[in-house]
């Protein structure tokens, strides 16, 4: 069974990656809210990773 922490991890992750993609697809992507986003995405793997 999986750990509750772990899933809300995952489903964080797994959101981001939909904003970026979402993101990427715009005609004109902000660089800046990309920027932000892995860099969120990047914290909450680094979390999954310590688990």
């Amino acid at each position: 069974m999986q750990n509750p922490h772990l899933s809300a991890l995952e489903t964080k992750h797994n959101v981001l990656d939909r904003q970026i993609v979402a993101e990427t697809h715009r005609p004109a992507p902000d660089t800046r809210i990309l920027a932000d986003l892995k860099k969120q995405k990047l914290r909450v793997k680094e979390a999954i990773a310590a688990l």
